[in-house]
C-alpha cells in the first residue's frame, strides 16, 4: 500500500480496513499504514536490517543507553525491545508528534525503558506548523548521556545549517566511548561517475558544490552532501570515523550493506578531558 503524505487525516472506514488489515497479516504490534512513512521500504524488514546493523558494525550492547534521532513511528524501536535488556534505556524523539503519540501508547506501555518525544521543529514536508527550528533545538538531554545515538534517513533530510548542528549536539550528547551511526547520501567521485552513467537511483540537481538537493520545491525531500565537506565538519565538531565508510547501493555501485550510505562516528580523544573529579567534560 503506498505511504500517504504526513499530513494525511485518516476516517473510521481506513482505521477499521487498516485493523483487520494488520490483524489477518499478525501485525497489529505495527503501526497504521498512514504512519508508515518509509516511503518504498518493507516497516518490519527494514526495522530488522538495521537491529543487525547496529549490533554487527555499531557493536550495540543491550545494557547501553541509546538515542534514535527521528524515530518515526517506531520502526528501529520496535525490534530493539527485543534486543535491549532491563539495564538498558532507549529514547526515541521525532517532528511528528502523531507518531510520538502512538508509540508512547503502544511501545512504552509494553517496555517502560523506552521513552518518546516530540520535538516542534520546522520541516516543509514532515512538520510545516513547526514552531522552532532544527539549528537551533537543544536536545533536551545532559552531556555524555549516551553510549549510541543513530539518525538513519534524517541526515538526507536535513539542510546544511540543520545537519551541523545536529552534528555539535552528537558531540555533545555522547559518552565517551560511544558511537554515533547516521544514514546519508554522500557525494564524491564514484557518486558522480556513476551518475554520469545514469546509475544514481536519484538526482541531485539542485544545490552547490557541498550539497544537492532532489527537489527546489521542497528542499529537504532528499539532501545529499559532499563526502569531503561532511568529514571536515565532524572534525570540526569534535568527531571522526570509526570505521570505513559503508557505502549504499542508492548511487548505483554494485554492492553495499543498505540502500543509504553508513557513517560510524565516534568522539575525537583530543576533544575530550576529565576533570579532577573524574567527570567527563565536553570540550566545546
Amino acid at each position: 500500500m503506498q505511504t500517504p503524505p504526513p499530513s494525511y487525516q485518516s476516517n473510521l472506514l481506513t482505521i477499521l480496513k487498516d485493523y483487520v488489515n494488520r490483524f489477518l497479516r499478525g501485525e497489529l504490534h505495527l503501526p497504521p499504514w498512514w504512519l508508515r512513512d518509509v516511503g518504498g521500504t518493507d516497516f518490519a524488514a527494514t526495522g530488522q536490517e538495521f537491529l543487525k546493523l547496529f549490533i554487527q558494525i555499531g557493536h550495540l550492547q543491550p545494557d547501553e543507553r541509546i538515542l534514535e534521532i527521528g524515530c518515526g513511528s517506531g520502526r528501529m524501536a520496535i525490534p530493539l525491545t527485543r534486543y535491549v535488556s532491563p539495564a538498558g534505556a532507549y529514547t526515541g524523539i521525532d517532528i511528528v508528534q502523531r507518531s510520538i503519540v502512538w508509540c508512547q501508547r503502544n511501545i512504552s506501555r509494553r517496555s517502560p525503558n523506552f521513552s518518546f518525544l516530540h520535538a516542534d521543529l520546522y520541516n516543509e514536508r514532515y512538520n510545516p506548523t513547526g514552531c522552532h527550528q532544527a539549528r537551533d533545538y537543544t536536545f533536551p538531554f545532559k552531556d555524555g548521556s549516551f553510549d549510541f545515538i543513530f539518525l538513519t534517513s534524517v541526515f538526507t533530510h536535513l539542510l546544511p545549517e540543520d545537519a551541523e548542528h545536529y552534528l555539535s549536539e552528537i558531540a555533545r550528547l555522547l559518552r565517551r566511548n560511544g558511537r554515533g551511526f547516521l544514514t546519508c547520501f554522500l557525494l564524491n567521485e564514484t557518486q558522480r561517475a556513476l551518475a554520469s552513467q545514469g546509475r544514481n537511483d536519484i538526482d541531485f540537481k539542485y544545490g552547490t558544490a557541498t550539497y544537492r538537493m532532489r527537489d527546489k520545491a521542497i528542499p529537504e525531500s532528499a539532501v545529499a552532501y559532499d563526502e569531503g565537506r561532511l568529514l571536515q565538519q565532524l572534525s570540526e565538531h569534535g568527531l571522526e570515523l570509526c570505521a570505513p565508510i559503508h557505502y549504499g547501493t542508492w548511487s548505483g555501485r554494485d554492492e553495499g550493506l543498505s540502500y543509504q550510505d553508513i557513517l560510524l562516528l565516534r568522539l575525537e580523544e583530543s576533544k575530550i578531558k576529565n576533570d579532577p573529579g573524574g567527570t567527563l567534560i565536553w570540550m566545546h
